[in-house]
């Protein structure tokens, strides 16, 4: 038993890294997940892995049609929804002159459009629950620009403003928006991931943020997480 018991729960990218710690997090407090992967055997093993009630669904969150049908299969899988969140996410970095349209597009299309077309499903759900909470899953990259990640920090730029747009639109609806902000995270994302094992975030660390707002009091609303590891490398 655990303060979830009877939520339902979609967790977006959620068969590795972030999105697995949070899924795991959500489950031990007797959530049911669905976790999405690109590929459906990716999401069906991840789901098999976590164990109790969690659903391994294939989508592609570029793909408004495939989002419709996740959705929609909560529904009818899990009577349906009370959390989202909208974890999946790429990184590719390079130089601006050296992006290719393709690389951009597939960037933008998963860290901001995707967000939007779940957030545009999900609402309509939350509120024939009488409300909800939505998590994004941003990054000190979208406050902290650097050299070779235009397409990444215009993603994480572009979704902070959406999240606290959409913040202020359904927060009468019961509807809660907070977004995440964490810097390093040891996972095999991005550049240097095997660097990072001895002194940063872990996923367990983001997720029990996840945990912390979703046991906060109704009335509060946390709109923007900033995390960081306590003692990264000293800079030379």
């Amino acid at each position: 038993m655990g303060f979830l018991d009877g939520k339902v729960a979609v967790v977006t990218g959620g068969n590795r890294g972030i999105g697995r710690g949070i899924v795991e997090a959500l489950a031990a407090e007797g959530a049911t997940v669905a976790l999405t992967a690109r590929r459906a055997a990716d999401a069906e093993r991840a789901a098999d892995e976590v164990g109790g009630r969690t659903l391994g669904l294939a989508c592609d969150v570029r793909d408004d049609t495939r989002v419709q049908r996740l959705f929609r299969d909560v529904r009818e899988r899990a009577g349906g929804l009370d959390i989202l969140v909208n974890n999946a996410g790429i990184g590719l970095f390079a130089p601006v002159a050296e992006t290719s349209p393709e690389d951009w597009r597939a960037v933008i299309e998963t860290n901001l459009n995707g967000v939007f077309y779940c957030c545009r499903e999900a609402i309509p759900l939350m509120r024939q629950r009488g409300g909800g909470y939505i998590f994004n899953i941003s990054s000190l990259a979208g406050k902290n620009p650097f050299p070779n990640g235009a397409a990444y920090n215009a993603s994480k730029f572009g979704l902070n403003g959406f999240s606290e747009a959409l913040m202020m639109e359904v927060r009468y609806d019961g509807i809660r928006v907070s977004y995440l902000m964490p810097g390093s995270v040891a996972t095999d994302f991005g550049r240097g991931a095997r660097d990072k094992q001895d002194w940063a975030l872990t996923p367990a660390d983001v997720a029990e943020v996840v945990l912390d707002l979703l046991r906060s009091p109704a009335r509060a609303l946390y709109s923007r997480v900033e995390m960081r590891p306590s003692r990264p490398p000293r800079k030379p």
